[in-house]
């Protein structure tokens, strides 16, 4: 019989897989940083909530962020590695599976103008008499 998606894998079952995955890991060696949601918010830092407006603004991945989301509130993002250019994550869903999300990084050009445009926000009018 042909299946278009995989089994259901409960909560309990993906943080089992999650939790034997880290055990393994740990025995190579590799600390896992895992995905800790404390509250309702999934970002609280600036750089955070700037990142998932961003994400949210791709309308043609719309289905794919409510899963992530569920993903991260469950304890289901087992690993998540911030590196310059890339962000990686090791996620127990139907199955233990990779995912990455690349960005290019800008040019010196750019960089500079975004400094420029950020600095000039970040100090705010002159204050007169100051």
């Amino acid at each position: 019989m042909f299946r278009l998606w995989k089994p259901y894998v409960s909560v309990s079952r993906r943080r089992a897989q999650a939790a034997k995955e880290a055990a393994a890991a740990k025995k190579k060696g590799k600390a896992f940083s895992p995905v800790v949601i404390s509250g309702r918010t999934i970002a609280d830092s600036f750089w955070g909530k700037s990142w998932c407006k961003n994400l949210e603004s791709y309308a043609d991945f719309e289905n794919r962020l409510g899963r992530g989301r569920t993903y991260a509130r469950n304890g289901s993002v087992i690993d998540l590695q911030v590196k310059s250019g890339v962000v990686e994550a090791k996620v127990s869903g139907s199955s233990l599976y990779k995912t990455s999300v690349k960005v290019k990084a800008l040019d010196g050009k750019r960089w500079k103008k975004l400094v420029a445009a950020v600095s000039t926000r970040l100090a705010g009018p002159a204050v007169p008499g100051a």
